[in-house]
């Protein structure tokens, strides 16, 4: 009895995964659509990424990120 509930259970969990996976891509459609948007409006996507990038990122990690790069920068006069 208990493999049959096993099994059930396991095609719960697949069908779920499935289901969000579907999720999953209809979002990722929608951000395309709004990168779009925005360079039809004359922005920058690339730029917009970064952005999204960064503001996820803790400020003492965004500072320390834009330290180092500064630092590496520099080391190839680049700066």
């Amino acid at each position: 009895m208990s493999e049959i509930v096993a099994a059930d259970h396991l095609r719960q969990l697949i069908e779920r995964v499935e289901r969000l996976t579907e999720e999953a891509k209809g979002i990722s459609d929608d951000i395309k659509d709004v990168y779009l948007e925005a360079k039809a409006s004359g922005y920058d996507p690339k730029i917009m990424k970064q952005i999204v990038r960064l503001r996820k990122m803790q400020p003492h990690d965004r500072q320390e990120m834009e330290a180092i790069l500064q630092t590496y920068l520099a080391a190839l006069g680049m700066e």
